[in-house]
């Protein structure tokens, strides 16, 4: 191409393509309505599967479907303490094994402990 023809065109923002002769898809509306009173139309698939929540064109807040199902509430994971992780690696008669190790190497005074400074005025 020389340089005149593309001079005062966009490239990247228009495109010289248009829909004549294609067939597409059969679709559907779907209309959803968010809590600030906005309503919005959205087109999908007729084969999509269609979510019960969707951004707002307007306002950015979660629309619900209008005439549809409410959002499925997801299961909660019950939060893992250390003390559940701990017992997935360890029985508990290992960890009582291991603590009576622990407690023999401190009382046998074999681990150097460092005190600090303003720990040892306390004492004194």
């Amino acid at each position: 191409m020389s340089e005149r023809a593309l001079r005062g065109t966009r490239l990247v923002v228009t495109s010289y393509e248009t829909d004549r002769g294609i067939d597409l898809a059969p679709r559907q509306a779907v209309e959803y309505a968010c809590q600030n009173g906005h309503r919005f139309e959205m087109p999908f698939s007729v084969e999509a599967e269609i979510p019960a929540e969707w951004e707002c064109k307007a306002c950015g807040a979660q629309a619900l479907l209008v005439d549809g199902d409410g959002p499925e509430e997801k299961k909660g994971k019950p939060a893992r303490t250390h003390w559940d992780m701990l017992m997935e690696r360890r029985t508990r008669e290992e960890l009582e094994e291991v603590l009576a190790e622990r407690l023999a190497v401190l009382r046998s005074g074999a681990m150097n402990i460092a005190v600090h400074p303003r720990d040892s005025r306390k004492s004194a």
